[in-house]
């Protein structure tokens, strides 16, 4: 495949960005869309340019932080997929892909492709622990009764990645899926039982401070998430913040 790859180029956060057209030649429909991406940076490095700045770890789809914005959606046109999980057979001969970061302002420009999540970290820090006796005399864990469906359901919730596509995709860039997702983790499990009011105030309180939005209800997020994470954990979320705060 010959395609037209328009793609957002920014030095820093403080600089101003704009977007660059470049051509790439024989592609395979069978690469990955970061396979593909490689293939551009070692054209532009033989040309003597600077390559595209873009996150990528694993490239397995379990890290998430190959996250780009593609032709206007998170993550691509396939669902239930990663950037590094995306394939080149989603696109045709001929056709111009617009390549641009997460745009949030929680989630500040590094550079090129690459956006600042530690965001999603300090929403962590502020609450997703729970309490475990280590002092000799721990409760193995086996020996908790948890019902089937409670295990499922908190199962569920951890598969979230926190890879951003819900911020990027949300039209106020609410990151209330992510931070639902991370309380009913816990709040499902007897063991995150006892941080349960401290946990989602604090988290919540922290999300906002961060400077994301609220949630639209137009499920968007859910519908973008590589691990299709519910709209039920908003939910719950919400829930358990009434709860704590009586």
């Amino acid at each position: 495949m010959n395609l037209t790859l328009k793609i957002w180029r920014q030095k820093d956060a403080k600089s101003k960005g704009k977007m660059e057209t470049y051509k790439v030649n024989d592609i395979s429909e069978h690469m990955s869309f970061l396979e593909m991406m490689d293939v551009l940076n070692e054209q532009l490095i033989a040309e003597g340019q600077e390559p595209v700045a873009f996150d990528h770890d694993c490239r397995e789809g379990i890290c998430g932080m190959c996250s780009m914005y593609i032709n206007g959606e998170a993550h691509g046109p396939d669902r239930g997929v990663t950037t590094c999980q995306l394939h080149m057979r989603m696109f045709k001969d001929g056709d111009t892909i617009t390549i641009e970061p997460f745009r949030a302002a929680a989630f500040p420009v590094i550079k090129d492709l690459v956006v600042d999540r530690t965001s999603f970290e300090r929403i962590q820090q502020a609450g997703g622990y729970i309490s475990v006796n280590t002092s000799g005399n721990t409760q193995d864990a086996n020996a908790i009764p948890i019902s089937k469906h409670a295990a499922d359901e908190a199962m569920d919730a951890a598969t979230c990645i926190g890879c951003g596509a819900c911020v990027a995709t949300c039209k106020n860039s609410s990151a209330m899926l992510f931070v639902g997702a991370k309380v009913s983790q816990y709040a499902l499990l007897p063991q995150g039982q006892v941080e349960a009011a401290d946990r989602v105030k604090n988290m919540v309180a922290q999300m906002d401070l961060e400077g994301f939005g609220n949630c639209t209800n137009t499920g968007a997020c859910e519908v973008e998430c590589p691990k299709g994470i519910s709209l039920d954990n908003i939910a719950r979320m919400n829930r358990e913040l009434i709860k704590a705060s009586i």
